[in-house]
This record gives C-alpha cells, sequence and structure tokens, in this order.
C-alpha cells in the first residue's frame, strides 16, 4: 500500500500558519489533501499543532498527530507513517511524501512518482526536470542532479553540475542536459525508518542538502522525469501570485 503523508506544521519563520491560510474557502493544506487524494487511496496529514489537526478533522481528512522535534519533514513522515499503520490497522509499504505548499499539486505528478516503485531495487525515488533556461541553471536554490543512464542518481548540488569545461557558461544549455531536482519524494517504508536514524553527513552540511545524507550511505535514489514545477507556497508574497493564478483559472 502506497501512503502519502502530508508534512504540515505551523511555525515558519516567514509565514507562520501557512497550512491554514484561505485559498478560494478553502484551507492550503485541505486544497493539498484532495489533490493528493485524486492520486492515492491513502492520504493522510502529519501535524504537531493542535490547530491544524482539527482543520483538518473538520473537512473530513485523516491526520495524525507528530512530535514537534523532528528537524525534517522526512522524520515526521518517518513518524506518521508508524502511526497510521497503527490507527488504522493497515500496512504501509511505500510513503510519498507530499509536500503541504502546493495547493495544486498535479495528480500525473503523484503518480510518476508512485510509478518508481514498480522497480523492485527502488528504495528512494524523486523527480526531475529538464533545465532550459540560464536563470535555473545558476541559480544555487534550484538544486540540480545529474543521474546515470537508468535514472538513478550520481550527485545533488547546488552549484551547476555537470561542470562544462572550455566553454563559456553563457553556451552550457547548447552542450549538455541538464537537470533541475523537484523536491517530492517516495521511501520504501523500512527505508524510510532507517534514514532516520543517519546522523547528518558531510556532503549534507556542505550543500544543505539533505538527499546527499542518503546517497553518502550507500542508497539509491531512482529518478523520473517530469515536465511540470509545482507551485509553492513559502511567503504572504507567494500565496497573492497564487491567488492571482487561481483567478485567472476560473
Amino acid at each position: 500500500m502506497i501512503l502519502g503523508i502530508i508534512p504540515a506544521r505551523y511555525a515558519s519563520s516567514r509565514f507562520p500558519g501557512k497550512p491554514l491560510v484561505d485559498i478560494k474557502g478553502k484551507y492550503m493544506v485541505q486544497r493539498v489533501f484532495e489533490q493528493a487524494s485524486k492520486a492515492l487511496e491513502h492520504v493522510v496529514v502529519a501535524t504537531d499543532d493542535k490547530r491544524i489537526f482539527d482543520a483538518v478533522k473538520s473537512f473530513g481528512g485523516k491526520v495524525v498527530m507528530t512530535s514537534d522535534q523532528h528537524p525534517s519533514g522526512t522524520d515526521r513522515c518517518a513518524e506518521a507513517a508508524v502511526k497510521y499503520e497503527a490507527e488504522y490497522g493497515v500496512k504501509v509499504d511505500v510513503v510519498i511524501n507530499i509536500q503541504g505548499d502546493e495547493p495544486f499539486i498535479a495528480e500525473k505528478q503523484i503518480n510518476l512518482l508512485a510509478s518508481i516503485f514498480d522497480n523492485a531495487d527502488a528504495q528512494i525515488a524523486t523527480l526531475i526536470k529538464p533545465v532550459d533556461d540560464e536563470e535555473t541553471l545558476f541559480n544555487p536554490n534550484k538544486p540540480k542532479v545529474v543521474v546515470d543512464a537508468n535514472g538513478k542518481a550520481l550527485l545533488f548540488s547546488r552549484q551547476t553540475i555537470p561542470h562544462i569545461r572550455g566553454c563559456e557558461a553563457k553556451d552550457w544549455l547548447g552542450k549538455h542536459a541538464f537537470y533541475q531536482h523537484i523536491g517530492m519524494y517516495g521511501y520504501r517504508k523500512d527505508t524510510l525508518l532507517e534514514l532516520t536514524k543517519l546522523p547528518k553527513s558531510s556532503l549534507e552540511i556542505a550543500e544543505s542538502l539533505e538527499q546527499l545524507r542518503w546517497l553518502e550511505n550507500g542508497y539509491n535514489i531512482l529518478t523520473a522525469v517530469t515536465s511540470d514545477e509545482g507551485l509553492s507556497v513559502d511567503t504572504p508574497e507567494d500565496l497573492q501570485k497564487i491567488l492571482k493564478l487561481f483567478e485567472n483559472a476560473q
């Protein structure tokens, strides 16, 4: 069974209370839950805040309360998977970590990520997107990834990888196929529980990219190529952009 988990924290330095903002009559976390439920039969919100817990209950969603001490969404997902099994009496095989700040996440994105686990060798799965503009190519806030011939991730970096030797940066796009990492993950449940026990690694600390810890410890991360990049809400300004797009789509 595949379980979609939506980590949702109330505290946020840039946008406190973000999961409960109103987007045309619905909480943001409700819109994420509804979108995820189009792709997966089992979806649950994982939160450490009673306000979010009560809000999810109010619209009929499934929710579990988790610790407020988790350093990352990955750790919160691990606790939520175990609690979901206990509370709902099901066995979880695969967990998909669905970002709680993408209110219009596409059903096909979730399905694509889930399909990677048709490969028995997949321990961790994620999505990548071809880079077609220089702003993305050289933007350190949009991590890049290089993969092998079978789509297995070799390395992630905030730097542009690979480096094109003997070529001006403005010409790099024409010399190689570059990929941006789209940060939605899936995990075998047993793998997810193992990941939470790993100490931070040197590459992870250097780049501030959690997935490097997994690679350094020998886990495989399989990828699938997507043409979509979700719209996330990180700030109140992002919310206004989302609302404007929503209105234009009506």
